[in-house]
């Protein structure tokens, strides 16, 4: 197939003669020797003529067409690469890690690409080939020009943000169809605007001295739990699996959120009778959490990140900073506090059930109080005494052995 005058493409190595009107004569085709070739017609002259004398009486014209075949798409490592223009980039690209392209073309770009690859430099033009699924309309068909039913993207990312058109299209794992799905827009969105508030949060309180530690047990768990996300999620993308690494991160944030903020903020206000150490612990683990949190979603709501990083890292984009490690958060924290997250999360929502059934308000002052857990667990518990009491706005909080994780016996405070 030819295609008409697209600007990428591998132009048809042809000229045609003008006539004294300077009307193209295309029974006067002007070709060029082979050994000349390649050759771009737009930039090149035919042998015999001169640049002055394009597109003038008795001169030439070249041809405005490219190929656009398989047998030319079957270039396109080499052509990125600069083969022919720039053989010292090509010796550092070339072969390349990854192939990107859909399930529909397998027999005819990837086969021909590999092909022309082995025939041309005896070795695989890539490492790996990801191959994406279709958008799926809501009918459950493949989206296509030809079908009518495509949805182009400007209305969406004025409507719902290109972060949020982003982490939909991020949902879809290689290999599988994706929905289209204005829902997930919306959730992404949602994401990216609580990435936002959070950092503000964080923020907002002054930095800590550069000496302070993460002491707190419960800090340290953030930080130990959050290390093994950066592991699992920096393995996840390693398999081309970008979905299972959002997910990761998603899901860690919201516990990040909903949770381990609500727990330490008395904390990190410096408030209900903790101590310097302790407000310190808590500030420089909110701001390790975000600076990796931050680096952890970057490929999936990259504006959003990029605004935060701005704030607090300077002009430098956060696109440009490196991937985080497990080992920059583990670095000095005991590993056997690795548990305290989610049981602080189960204290918690212990802590809000009860508040719920008695009709009371999140912020109801609590005179007393047992938390019921199992023997195992309790003195685990209370290490994380002072802050679910300072989170819950409990002034007594009894550790009562029992079989289930629960808050009882609560007296509410009077009320006015």
């Amino acid at each position: 197939m030819i295609s008409r005058q697209r600007f990428f493409g591998v132009p048809i190595p042809v000229w045609y003669a003008l006539d004294e009107n300077a009307q193209p004569d295309f029974d006067r085709v002007l070709v060029p020797a082979k050994e000349l070739l390649p050759i771009d017609p737009s930039t090149d002259v035919p042998a015999g003529y001169t640049e002055a004398k394009r597109g003038v009486a008795n001169g030439f014209i070249g041809e405005v067409d490219i190929m656009d075949t398989w047998a030319t798409s079957s270039l396109t490592p080499q052509l990125g690469g600069g083969w022919l223009d720039d053989p010292e980039k090509f010796a550092k690209v070339f072969p390349y890690s990854l192939r990107p392209q859909g399930q529909d073309i397998i027999r005819t770009w990837l086969f021909s690409t590999v092909l022309r690859s082995q025939q041309e430099h005896g070795v695989l033009p890539w490492a790996d080939a990801g191959i994406s699924g279709w958008i799926l309309d809501p009918d459950r068909k493949k989206m296509s020009k030809s079908k009518g039913n495509v949805v182009t993207p400007n209305d969406l990312l004025v409507e719902h943000s290109s972060d949020a058109v982003r982490y939909w299209a991020a949902s879809a794992r290689l290999g599988t169809d994706a929905a289209f799905d204005t829902g997930m827009m919306k959730i992404g969105r949602r994401l990216a605007i609580k990435v936002l508030n959070a950092a503000k949060f964080v923020l907002s309180f002054e930095a800590p001295a550069q000496d302070a530690k993460v002491t707190e047990p419960i800090d340290q768990s953030l930080l130990l739990n959050l290390a093994e996300v950066v592991r699992d999620a920096t393995t996840a993308f390693e398999n081309y699996d970008h979905t299972k690494a959002l997910e990761l991160a998603e899901k860690f944030f919201w516990n990040f959120t909903d949770d381990y903020l609500e727990l330490v903020k008395e904390r990190a206000y410096g408030q209900g009778g903790f101590n310097a150490d302790e407000q310190a612990s808590a500030l420089v683990a909110l701001r390790q959490a975000l600076l990796t949190l931050l680096r952890l979603f970057a490929p999936f709501l990259p504006f959003a990140t990029d605004e935060v990083w701005s704030w607090w890292q300077g002009k430098r984009s956060i696109h440009r900073s490196s991937w985080p490690t497990p080992e920059e958060l583990e670095e000095g924290l005991d590993s056997a506090n690795l548990d305290l997250l989610p049981l602080a999360s189960q204290a918690l929502f212990g802590t809000r059930k009860a508040k719920s059934d008695a009709k009371a308000s999140m912020k109801a002052d609590v005179l007393s109080a047992n938390l019921v857990a199992p023997k195992e667990m309790i003195a685990r518990l209370e290490l994380l005494s002072p802050d679910l009491k300072a989170a819950g706005r409990i002034a007594e909080l009894v550790m009562v052995s029992g079989e289930e994780l629960a808050l009882t016996d609560v007296v509410l405070a009077p009320t006015e």
